[in-house]
Parts: structure tokens; sequence; C-alpha cells
């Protein structure tokens, strides 16, 4: 039996290695000609990828460091882990929000620069805290802006330390609004959120859409004590509008997760090094999710959580399957249909799916598939790959 060959481009947790098992599978990072890569936050989009990989899976929810495209063009799914590390985000906004409320960013530094005996110490505290007077978070209202995975779990947290949530989300999916706790209030617009919240929190993804969403127009809208809280993406916000709006004293804090040099030691700003997904249980979950979906595409061809995929998931009902990758375009189950029939074979089950430009069709057939069934079907116009996943015998 040839073994899988699995890169890894990063440290990925070994409980999730531990899902590829070492007689089906090689991993390791010196790997010359992968069948599939897994990957956290290295960037692919310079690196040459063997024609061989069938799937890239990253151990996280942002894909940005991935050439999504062509791997695309390749029939390749690229997986991610959409909330496996949101608890861990979740956790890091609540503290964002405590940090800039309570002032505890300037009062640590305060603290750090003070000189004398504990006598002196106590002194100048005493003297010096009243600059560092914060506010409590109940009864303020945050707004949300994008209410996925990450977004319900801040909702709720916010809802149990007795704030006022308003919901901003034009694509919520339907499990997403079943999971949004009741209290929400839901917004009609971002402009909507901006005027009502006194914290805003980012949770949508870095598209074309969504650059520079919170612009210099829209930093006007906000109340001049209001906390912006990014823990989505790096330019999602302006950052010139943010340090203009600081100086300007329209702005009360802006906290995120990516450091940038405009925005070093800058009054107003508490920016950490990408700390989101950086718990052990959240590197954990991640490697778990991502290693059990790629196991699952190399044997079967099921498809979850693949960002320019549709999820495509089968029971197996014989030893003989077929996964075919292709352009999202009109005949192509009746050309694949008819070369499984001309060929004598009779599909047992099948299901097929698209998103976008991409379509997956996985079909079960009741006997042995000839290799050149699957040189016909690859032979279709539209194609991208073809694989024969058959049961092998141990």
């Amino acid at each position: 039996m040839n073994k899988f060959q699995i890169l890894t481009l990063n440290n990925i947790a070994q409980i999730g290695l531990d899902r590829l098992p070492a007689d089906r599978y090689d991993v390791g990072a010196k790997l010359t000609n992968p069948d599939a890569i897994l990957v956290r936050s290295q960037d692919m989009h310079k690196m040459e990828i063997s024609r061989q990989v069938k799937a890239i899976a990253r151990a996280g929810a942002g894909t940005n460091n991935i050439p999504i495209k062509q791997m695309s063009d390749r029939g390749a799914p690229v997986f991610n882990a959409p909330g496996a590390n949101a608890n861990a985000v979740k956790e890091l906004v609540i503290a964002g929000m405590l940090i800039a409320a309570r002032n505890l960013l300037p009062a640590t530094q305060f603290v750090a620069g003070l000189k004398g005996d504990d006598e002196d110490l106590n002194k100048q505290s005493e003297a010096g805290k009243a600059q560092f007077a914060g506010t409590e978070l109940p009864q303020q209202t945050l707004g949300v802006i994008g209410l996925g995975k990450v977004g319900s779990l801040v909702a709720d947290a916010a809802i149990k330390l007795g704030m006022n949530v308003l919901g901003y989300d034009p694509h919520i999916t339907v499990d997403a609004a079943w999971s949004l706790p009741s209290q929400v209030r839901k917004a009609n617009s971002v402009e909507e959120v901006l005027k009502a919240a006194d914290f805003v929190t980012l949770h949508v993804p870095l598209i074309d859409a969504t650059r520079n969403l919170i612009s210099a127009e829209r930093i006007k809208l906000l109340k001049q004590t209001a906390i912006l809280l990014n823990f989505s993406r790096d330019g999602i916000v302006d950052n010139d509008a943010v340090l203009a709006a600081l100086a300007a004293n329209s702005l009360g804090y802006y906290v995120c997760d990516f450091p940038a040099q405009k925005l070093a030691g800058k009054a107003g700003v508490v920016a950490l090094p990408h700390l989101g997904a950086s718990t052990r249980e959240a590197e954990d979950n991640c490697a778990i999710m991502v290693a059990d979906q790629l196991r699952d595409y190399l044997e079967n061809g099921n498809i979850q959580n693949a960002v320019n995929f549709p999820d495509v998931t089968m029971p197996r009902e014989s030893p003989y399957r077929i996964g075919v990758a292709n352009s999202n375009v009109p005949n192509m189950l009746g050309q694949i249909s008819t070369a499984m029939a001309e060929a004598g074979l009779n599909i047992h089950n099948m299901l097929n799916k698209s998103k976008g430009e991409m379509a997956y069709t996985l079909l079960d057939v009741d006997s042995a598939v000839p290799p050149g069934v699957i040189d016909r079907i690859t032979a279709i116009k539209g194609v991208l790959v073809v694989r024969y996943l058959p049961v092998e015998k141990v």
C-alpha cells in the first residue's frame, strides 16, 4: 500500500498529526513530492507547489496565505478550520475590551515609570491613578460586525457581562442565526452599528468588499469615547484614519491583533502580536479538525470546510468510488454518467454540489472501475481532476 505524503510547513500540533496513522501516512517538513500540505501561517504565494498536491489544509480560519485560485484551477480543495479557534479569539476580544475600558495599558506604563521605595510608589500611585479611571461594561452597547462563530461567541459573552449587543451581518448563515443569542438586536447597516455602539468589534474576512471597511468617513460616526476592536484581519481598518481620530480625541481606543509600524507606541493604540489563536487548546483543535478533513478527502473523497469547494460528504456504499472536480458548467453530470454507462458501470449512489465556479461529484459504483473510464472522464472539457478511491485491501 502506497502511503500518502503530507508536507508540514509549520509546527502542527502533534495531537492533530496523530490523526494520520503511520501505516498510511508519511508526515514531515522535508518531503519533496507531497500529496497534501498542512500549513498554519507560512506564506505560500511564491512557493512552487508540486502538481501532485491534491489538497492544502490550513490549521486556522484565514487562508490569505494560500494561493486559492491556483489550487482551484487544479481542482484541489483548500481546507480550513472555521470555529476551531473561536473561543480563543472570543476570550482575547473580551480581554481587549477590558484593557481599553479600564485604561490598563497606560496604567501599567505609569506604574513601570515610578521611582522610589514602596511608600513613595504608593503615594505616587494614589496621586496619579485618577487619570486612569475607566468605565464598566454593564449597560454599555457592543456593536458586533460579522456574526459567524467568533462574533456569536463574543455577543453571547458580552450579554452575560451585562452589555447590550447590536449585531450586523448581511451574509449570516442559517447555522449562525440559530446559534445567535436572542438578545442580540439586529442592525441594518455598518453605519447603524457605529452610531449606536460604545464598543465595536469586527469579525469579517478580508476581501475586496471589506478592505478599509472602517474608513475615515465611518470613524466619524463613532462616539468620541468609542473603543474599536479588530481581531479579524489587518486591512479591514484604515490605520491612518484611526490615528487621525485618536490625535483629534474623536476615538477612545483602537485595540487590534496586528502590529504595524505606524501604530507602534501611539497613544490610544493597543496592538497585540497576532495572539488570537495562540492558545494550546486552539492549536490542538485546529490541527485535529484539518487533519480529519484532509484524511477524509484523501481516503474517501469527502469535502468539508473547503474555502473553494462545496461541502460534499457521502457515506460509502461501495468499495469503488470516484471523485470528480470540475468547472460549474452545464451537462457535466450527463457526460460523466454517459462515460460510466458506456463502460457498463452501475452508479450505486451519487452526490453533486456546486459553489461558485467550482463543482464536485462523488460516485459510488457497484464494480471496479477500469483505468480507461477514468481517462475518458478526465478528457471531458471542464473536468479539472478525477480521483479513483477504491477501498484498498489490507
